[in-house]
């Protein structure tokens, strides 16, 4: 990776969940989490606020030659479809780069992290679908 330079930082516009983080608020967590993971972190691409768009991502997978990674904001940005999530990670690793989820703290660098990563996906759409107990 001699020829790579840093990660990129990934943020978003739309809700995440059921609820908005202002961009400020999502970089600042991708930059403490480059700083406490020494990696070094370079500006943040910010996704676009129309449902099922994922230009940005696109952009930032083209640009992982010259990169080490991606470190986005929440894996709960990444594709909701399972086929084109899938189509990411394995982009990530065959380029030979890591990717980052800065909030769940997670790390995704060969094929045995991806059922991780899914199994936490799975896990979010257990509770959003569970009825709340008051």
């Amino acid at each position: 990776m001699a020829d790579r330079k840093g990660y990129r930082g990934y943020i978003g516009t739309r809700p995440l969940n059921g609820s908005r983080t202002p961009q400020s608020v999502q970089n600042l967590v991708v930059r403490d989490y480059a700083q406490r993971n020494k990696l070094q972190y370079l500006l943040s691409s910010v996704e676009y606020a129309m449902p099922n768009c994922y230009l940005m991502l696109n952009e930032v997978l083209a640009e992982l030659p010259k990169l080490e990674g991606v470190i986005c904001y929440s894996l709960f940005m990444l594709p909701a479809d399972a086929d084109r999530r899938l189509t990411v990670y394995r982009r990530m690793l065959a380029s030979g780069g890591v990717l980052h989820a800065a909030l769940e703290a997670q790390t995704l660098r060969g094929e045995d992290d991806i059922q991780r990563w899914e199994d936490i996906w799975l896990v979010q759409q257990a509770l959003a679908s569970s009825p709340t107990v008051i």
